[in-house]
């Protein structure tokens, strides 16, 4: 299935993660670490970006960004792309760096804001670069440190990340430092970063009604349908046709009954209607071919070559007909 396009505009809150390339390294020493937050700040400046959690492990970073003025995508290619030439030519190498597109997620501020900030600053702990939240507090390449009152810099939103626990300095470096150790027995948090989680749901309880989800954002369901109703997703949050909405669908257009449908044949209008099925679920909806097996009671290599003869049947010499055309990821 395609990658979606990213959510990009501006005051969103994102929650940006860059891989090596390969799992490989991306900060070596110091000096990279030092050059990559030194034009870390400098285009937080120039952009009007505000930077509330950042946290840089040898093989990857997490930053937490609100671009106001530019979108996240012309922020980061002059971040990426200015910190690899850089690193490439220091340490004599050539080709990719990262790996891939950086993951960025859309977060719903109220709901994930505080928890985005101490998952991200935990990050050092968590990796093994420290032993303890005491050196976590003095680690230099993580923005933890400076909400305590090291190395502070000013393109970095500490004090309005500081005014969200008191109004007071002191007492809200207290308070923050205690709500991140009580951060530390939550764990990974996977949910916070991915892995095929439906992270944006609606929360209700009637499992008939619509979850509306993206897995793009990190939120409810009523801040996803939020992002759809500004038209800030290119596509409704919501699921693909299922095996039985396609299967009346194709008995429909071949004027066969369900169970001359579901009834194997070697030849004949049903078989060539199931191999059209098959390559409709798995080549146009994305469905595995393992679901459809089972949907119609056959082997997954049984699938693969319906799938073929389906696509030789439903070809034309102008291309694919109109109603296929519709089906979509």
């Amino acid at each position: 299935m395609p990658r979606q396009p990213r959510i990009d505009s501006p005051n969103l809150l994102h929650h940006v993660i860059v891989r090596g390339i390969e799992r490989g390294k991306i900060f070596y020493d110091d000096e990279d670490r030092s050059n990559f937050v030194e034009r870390l700040r400098m285009l937080l400046s120039e952009t009007d970006t505000d930077c509330y959690a950042w946290a840089l492990i040898p093989n990857h970073f997490h930053l937490l960004l609100r671009p106001h003025t530019v979108e996240l995508s012309r922020f980061m290619r002059r971040l990426l792309t200015g910190y690899a030439v850089t690193f490439n030519r220091r340490h004599k190498r050539s080709g990719h760096l990262f790996q891939n597109r950086y993951k960025s997620i859309v977060c719903e501020e109220e709901a994930y804001l505080l928890e985005l900030i101490r998952y991200i600053h935990l990050n050092p702990l968590r990796a093994g670069l420290v032993d303890d939240l005491e050196t976590l507090g003095l680690y230099p390449w993580c923005g933890h440190a400076e909400l305590l009152g090291q190395n502070k810099n000013s393109e970095f939103a500490t004090d309005w990340v500081l005014s969200l626990f008191s109004q007071n300095e002191k007492s809200a470096r207290q308070q923050y430092r205690q709500f991140v150790a009580e951060g530390i027995k939550q764990g990974k948090r996977p949910e916070l970063i991915g892995g095929g989680l439906k992270r944006s749901q609606t929360g209700r309880t009637n499992h008939d009604e619509p979850q509306f989800y993206d897995e793009r954002v990190l939120g409810s369901g009523d801040f996803v349908q939020q992002l759809q109703d500004y038209g800030l997703l290119d596509t409704p949050a919501q699921a693909k046709m299922s095996l039985g909405e396609l299967m009346m669908v194709i008995v429909d257009k071949y004027s066969i009954s369900t169970d001359r449908f579901m009834r194997r044949a070697r030849s004949g209008e049903a078989s060539e209607a199931r191999s059209i099925f098959c390559y409709c679920a798995v080549r146009r909806l994305g469905h595995s071919g393992t679901a459809t097996a089972e949907y119609l009671g056959i082997g997954s290599s049984s699938v693969s070559r319906a799938a073929d003869k389906g696509e030789r049947l439903i070809q034309t010499e102008t291309g694919l007909p109109d109603w296929v055309l519709m089906l979509k990821h």
